[in-house]
């Protein structure tokens, strides 16, 4: 078969689209200053080809958070940072919710002892207003919300992981609530988990690995256009 100019230029030029999909690495905006979570969706990203950036040091989402809920927070962080980026934006909104106080902390978890405080402040906050509390009633859960936008779309994954509020701290690794958390199946506080193993089990870790998967299945970062709409999917 002979190709005449015009074919022979259609053909090389599908050619040389496909191989930019398999050569470029596609970029996308997760919106935290936390280098723990960066670590955790650029792992999870695995052999994608997909460069994760983060924000820098001097952003903040603090005044963006202005939800009720989770999934809210993590689609304001994810809009706003998709119209200054104009990347493809991955927020989360992620707490601990105690069942005794209500499911206190909650979406404040960052904030529970106030605007300046640090993880240490926030624990120790924590371990005080349980002091009273018996083992039955120390129950827990870790929520995340991750939300995705793009251009003409946005999709939320929602996931949980349960465990019990320790009394006493367990663990240098992690970050947050991690050292009073203790995850009954390998009967260690996420503190105390090795960052592969934290990334299995972990909230944030399915999320992020169902975001994953999504990408991949969904072919988003292989288009510059999408009609989906928003929808929030929870197991």
């Amino acid at each position: 078969m002979v190709l005449v100019p015009s074919e022979l230029a259609r053909v090389l030029g599908e050619s040389a689209r496909k191989l930019k999909w398999y050569t470029e690495r596609m970029r996308i905006l997760l919106a935290t200053t936390n280098q723990g979570k960066l670590a955790e969706l650029r792992q999870i990203l695995g052999e994608q080809r997909i460069e994760v950036a983060g924000l820098s040091d001097s952003d903040s989402t603090e005044e963006i958070e202005t939800g009720s809920t989770f999934v809210e927070n993590a689609l304001l962080k994810a809009r706003h940072y998709y119209r200054v980026s104009g990347l493809p934006t991955v927020a989360d909104d992620s707490g601990l919710e105690v069942e005794a106080l209500g499911g206190a902390p909650g979406i404040y978890s960052a904030r529970y002892a106030g605007e300046s405080s640090c993880d240490s402040d926030r624990i120790a906050k924590l371990l005080d207003e349980m002091k009273d509390l018996p083992e039955q009633l120390r129950r827990a859960r870790f929520v995340c919300a991750a939300a995705v936008v793009w251009e003409g779309g946005e999709k939320v994954f929602l996931d949980e992981v349960h465990g019990v509020i320790l009394k006493t701290e367990r663990g240098v690794n992690g970050f947050g609530f991690d050292p009073i958390f203790f995850y009954e199946p390998l009967e260690k506080t996420f503190a105390e988990l090795t960052r592969s193993e934290k990334v299995d089990v972990s909230h944030r870790g399915q999320a992020f690995r169902r975001l994953a998967a999504w990408f991949r299945e969904s072919g988003l970062l292989d288009t510059s256009r999408s009609n989906d709409r928003i929808m929030t999917t929870a197991d």
